[in-house]
């Protein structure tokens, strides 16, 4: 599996620049297990009400599940977010050969 890093505050990983909120650290892993099999079973049937419901119980979508007033930047390019400064630190410069 890919590994795709993850903003130091552990809130977003990112994907082709793009930030994506992270599942509630808080959830126990019992019920996060279960979650992530009923987002799979509804992805598998695609039921978009379904994975929506699942993605919002598993805190990424929905109401932010930090508490310290912070706002939400899932799916926004990181490079366009308070977070760029630490992308860009991620990401290799591009070079023209």
């Amino acid at each position: 599996m890919t590994e795709y890093p993850q903003t130091p505050d552990g809130r977003y990983f990112v994907v082709r620049g793009r930030l994506w909120r992270l599942s509630n650290p808080a959830l126990d892993s019992v019920r996060r297990q279960e979650l992530v099999v009923e987002l799979m079973n509804a992805r598998r049937k695609r039921d978009r009400a379904r994975v929506d419901a699942a993605k919002r119980a598993l805190g990424e979508r929905g109401p932010v599940w930090w508490t310290d007033g912070v706002p939400d930047w899932n799916r926004h390019l990181a490079k366009n977010t308070p977070y760029a400064g630490w992308w860009a630190a991620q990401t290799p410069p591009m070079t023209i050969e």
